[in-house]
């Protein structure tokens, strides 16, 4: 992947300042330090920062149309880009570049708008059309690249980062008191949503139209799981529709995975010690037989979440060149600021550092792109929760008045009576004491409890365990998992990860799935464990789930971090005035003196929150309330 940014005038003819958009790709120069290129015209300047991984000689963008007329940046691979480009030629186009994304321009060309829907891959791009003067945007159908965009003084500016719009000198950053309350109460910020006042994300699988009438945003995928009545009855025989399931899955992720180690430089693999890491390791192995893929872990010396062992033992079986990146105290301290500005969001938990630390060794060996597991347990029924619902256990835990407020509250949300992540009346109480008094009377308009987060259409009428997948998809996944965690800690080193889990037939087919099939016999992940019985080690294939973990707010207050209690001080809290002092001090207390500590897992790390947020203020220059 690379990174792209751009302008574009909606006001008709009007000079883009080139001296601004060269500004703009320089703050991308982490994602991409082996080539730029810029493209400019009346009205519109293009930026490309290149990762060079495919046809390195000539893979330079921007790609330009034969006649000129159209020219396309984009950060990201087309996989199926060959049976694309042989369709193309057939109908006469000719290809300056064996690169992947020049497709783009000629796709254009002949389906217009509608290219995406001919696309696998996982992409960012912007399309300019000098013709009809138009900008196209568009990312993938999973969200695994992003793409963010605002509109200031008749322009519409765009880049892979945040940070690179901030560059233009007519963006003033604002903190999105919407995005906090995002952050303080899902998984993480879910598009289009950021934590900056009027700078938007695409969201996955959506493209922007822009041109002198203004801008629209469309969305031209979505995950789509049947009706619940149009089900076909549970299986009589599991067994066998696990094995008629579990080989039709093979061979589209075996496929997946191929497509996704073709590259012109080294590709490697991170093994965290679990299932989905595996399978895709020894998928890998498979289809190079003999070939000793060079694969990565994150290891904790000394501490009982350490999964070292598990890795090693695929290791081993498979014959992988492994190396382990150790992660220790310090570390948290050395790259929490490192890594808050490059996932340009506070975060609820520190395993982001560990990420950050896993691919800069992993580019300092060489490896420039590399295969990991994300999207599994959402498509495929990875987490608790889908135990929890395949056994009639989901639903609140409240009583009388309050369970028909949590009511309420889960129908303004989702649309639907639907249980995710916690009771949201109890952590709304919560956070409004969190927040400064001067705060409180604007709560209600902030609040994520009072907003429409997911289409409600997605939800009704399906069964729990699809549900559950579409809410992880969109709140889990997207911008957390494939964004602050995924592609922003891979690309602040220049390494490309790559999801055969999110390869579109595989998520076409995973949404075909019955439910019996997520959760079966109680097992998570029934289908992906039936499909790697004959490949992984037994001990892995039968671990239960282990989230990847790092260290929580409660261990750094009792190993007497001080530079962590010095953002939650009630001096930084009163300054920038987002938050009600008196009520961290209390946190703080409470953590330090041996109150309830916090789970990696299952509670909210509120502390960690106000602390990276404390770091986000500084980084990005941003108001104080206080």
């Amino acid at each position: 992947m690379c990174g792209i940014a751009g302008m574009f005038s909606l006001g008709g003819a009007r000079h883009c300042e080139t001296s601004v958009i060269h500004e703009m790709t320089s703050e991308l120069i982490h994602r991409g330090p082996d080539d730029v290129g810029h493209y400019t015209g009346d009205g519109i300047a293009l930026g490309f920062r290149r990762l060079a991984l495919n046809d390195l000689e000539h893979g330079n963008q921007p790609h330009l149309s034969e006649s000129g007329s159209l020219v396309s940046v984009c950060n990201g691979e087309i996989y199926n880009h060959r049976r694309l480009r042989a369709e193309l030629s057939a109908a006469g186009h000719r290809f300056r570049t064996e690169c992947d994304t020049e497709v783009l321009v000629h796709l254009y060309r002949r389906h217009g708008t509608g290219l995406t829907d001919r696309l696998d891959g996982q992409f960012a791009f912007a399309l300019y059309d000098a013709d009809a003067r138009r900008v196209m945007l568009a990312r993938d159908h999973a969200g695994i690249v992003p793409l963010f965009y605002t509109v200031v003084d008749g322009l519409l500016v765009f880049a892979s980062e945040i940070k690179a719009i901030l560059r233009h000198p007519a963006v003033s950053p604002r903190v999105d008191l919407r995005g906090l309350d995002q952050i303080l109460t899902l998984p993480g910020l879910v598009s289009p949503r950021t934590m900056f006042e009027g700078i938007h994300s695409l969201r996955p699988g959506e493209r922007l139209l822009a041109d002198t009438s203004g801008v629209r945003v469309e969305r031209y995928w979505d995950l789509d799981y049947p009706a619940a009545a149009d089900l076909d009855p549970a299986p009589a025989v599991l067994d066998a529709e696990l094995d008629r399931a579990a080989a039709e899955m093979t061979a589209l992720l075996d496929g997946a995975v191929r497509d996704r180690l073709v590259a012109d430089v080294p590709v490697g693999l991170y093994l965290s010690g679990g299932l989905d890491s595996s399978l895709l390791a020894a998928l890998a192995a498979g289809a190079r037989p003999g070939h000793s893929w060079p694969s990565y872990s994150v290891v904790f010396p000394g501490h009982d979440f350490d999964e070292s062992r598990h890795q090693r033992l695929v290791a081993a079986k498979l014959g992988t060149r492994h190396r382990e990146v150790p992660v220790h105290e310090h570390d948290l301290a050395d790259r929490l600021r490192q890594m808050v500005r490059h996932a340009e969001t506070p975060v609820r938990e520190s395993y982001n550092v560990c990420s950050l630390k896993l691919s800069e060794a992993v580019r300092a060996d060489g490896t420039v792109a590399v295969l990991t597991g994300e999207g599994a347990d959402e498509l495929f029924g990875g987490y608790p929760g889908y135990r929890y619902d395949a056994a009639g256990l989901g639903g609140s835990r409240l009583d009388g008045l309050d369970a028909l407020l949590e009511q309420e509250i889960r129908e303004r949300m989702w649309g639907v009576d639907i249980g995710y992540e916690q009771d949201q009346l109890t952590a709304q109480e919560l956070r409004r004491d969190l927040y400064a008094p001067e705060l409180a009377p604007s709560f209600e308009e902030f609040a994520v409890t009072g907003q429409r987060l997911v289409d409600a259409d997605r939800l009704r009428g399906r069964h729990p365990l699809h549900q559950r997948s579409y809410l992880d998809f969109h709140l889990r996944l997207a911008d957390h998992l494939l964004g602050d965690h995924g592609d922003r800690m891979a690309l602040a080193h220049a390494v490309e990860p790559r999801f055969p889990f999110l390869a579109r037939p595989v998520v076409e087919q995973a949404r075909r799935l019955h439910p019996d099939l997520m959760v079966a016999g109680g097992t998570e992940k029934a289908v992906l464990r039936r499909l790697a019985a004959p490949l992984v080690p037994g001990e892995v294939l039968a671990r239960p789930k282990f989230g990847f973990r790092g260290q929580t707010s409660s261990h750094l207050l009792h190993t007497g971090a001080d530079w962590f209690e010095e953002l939650l001080s009630p001096e930084v809290v009163r300054r920038q005035g987002y938050f009600d002092a008196d009520t961290v001090s209390a946190l703080v207390r409470h953590q330090r003196t041996g109150g309830d500590q916090v789970h990696a897992h299952l509670d909210t790390d509120y502390l960690m929150v106000i602390a990276t947020f404390a770091l986000f203020v500084e980084e990005f220059g941003l108001p104080c309330l206080g």
